[in-house]
C-alpha cells in the first residue's frame, strides 16, 4: 500500500505529532492547533498520535511528560508511543551499569534536571550511578514512570502505521521487534518496497517532511531548532500543521 492509495478508515481523521524532545511549549501550542482545526472541520471521529521521544536534550522533559499523561487520561484519542529516548531512560532505571552512560550521554542529563535532580557531581562510577537513579525514583511521579513503562510501540490506522523510528522491510507489520520500532535507520530509510502500509515515523530529524511513497518522515528537528510537526491524514489526503 502506497501514499495515493493509503486511506484512513471513515469518518476518522488521524494527527500524528513528531519528536518532541522536551519542547513543552512547542507542543502546548501544536495541541492548540489541532483543536482549532477540529473546531474549524468537525469530523464524527479522530486520534492525536504522538510518535515518541517526548524527553531528554530539550529544557521542559517533565512538562512534557506531565501534559500528556493529563491529556491521554482525559481523552482515549489522545494516543503515545515509544521512542528510543523513552526506552533508554527505562534502560537507565532498571540497570545503570548497561543503561547508565548512554543515557546521560544523549540528553537525559537535561531530562533529570527537568525534574529537579541534583547534577553538581561526575557519574563515572556505578555508586554514583545508582544513587542518581535512587534520586531519581524518589522524585518520578509514580504517573509519569507508570506512563513511559505502558507506551506501546506502534499503533496502526487504517493503511497508515504509526511508530517511531520505522520497520524493519520483508517482516510482516505485526511481527515487528520493537527494537527495530524505536531504533532503526537503516535498511528502512532507503527501502523503496511496498512496506505494507504508509508508515508515519519520526527518529530521524529532517528539514521540513519527507515524503516517499511508503513513508513519511515528521521530525523536523523541534530541539534543533526546527519546528514540531503535525500530519494530519484523512481519506486519502494529507497535510500538515
Amino acid at each position: 500500500m502506497l501514499l495515493g492509495e493509503a486511506k484512513t478508515p471513515d469518518e476518522m481523521r488521524l494527527y500524528a505529532i513528531g519528536d518532541v524532545h522536551g519542547c513543552d511549549d512547542l507542543l502546548a501550542a501544536l495541541h492548540d492547533r489541532i483543536d482549532q482545526d477540529l473546531a474549524l472541520r468537525p469530523i464524527e471521529d479522530h486520534r492525536i498520535i504522538h510518535l515518541g521521544d517526548y524527553i531528554d536534550r530539550g529544557p521542559n522533559s517533565a512538562a512534557v511528560i506531565e501534559r500528556l499523561v493529563a491529556l491521554s487520561a482525559k481523552d482515549d484519542r489522545v494516543l503515545c508511543l515509544r521512542g528510543n529516548h523513552e526506552s533508554m531512560f527505562l534502560d537507565f532505571l532498571g540497570d545503570p551499569m548497561e543503561g547508565g552512560q548512554p543515557f546521560l550521554r544523549n540528553g537525559g542529563m537535561e531530562t533529570l534536571a527537568s525534574y529537579g535532580a541534583s547534577l553538581g557531581r561526575g557519574f563515572a562510577s556505578m555508586r554514583d550511578l545508582i544513587g542518581l537513579v535512587y534520586e531519581t525514583l524518589a522524585i518520578l511521579p509514580v504517573e509519569h514512570r507508570q506512563f513511559i513503562a505502558r507506551l506501546p510501540a506502534s499503533f496502526r490506522f487504517g493503511d497508515f502505521f504509526f511508530c517511531h523510528a520505522g520497520i524493519r522491510p520483508g517482516v510482516p507489520l505485526d511481527e515487528q521487534d520493537t527494537h527495530d520500532l524505536t531504533w532503526i535507520r537503516e535498511p528502512f530509510l532507503s527501502s523503496n518496497a511496498d512496506l505494507g502500509a504508509v508508515v508515519i515515523h519520526g527518529h530521524t530529524p529532517v528539514k521540513t517532511p519527507d515524503v516517499r511513497p511508503n513513508r513519511i518522515n515528521i521530525d523536523t528537528g523541534a530541539v534543533l531548532g526546527g519546528p514540531l510537526t503535525c500530519i494530519v491524514l484523512e481519506g486519502r489526503d494529507y497535510r500538515f500543521l
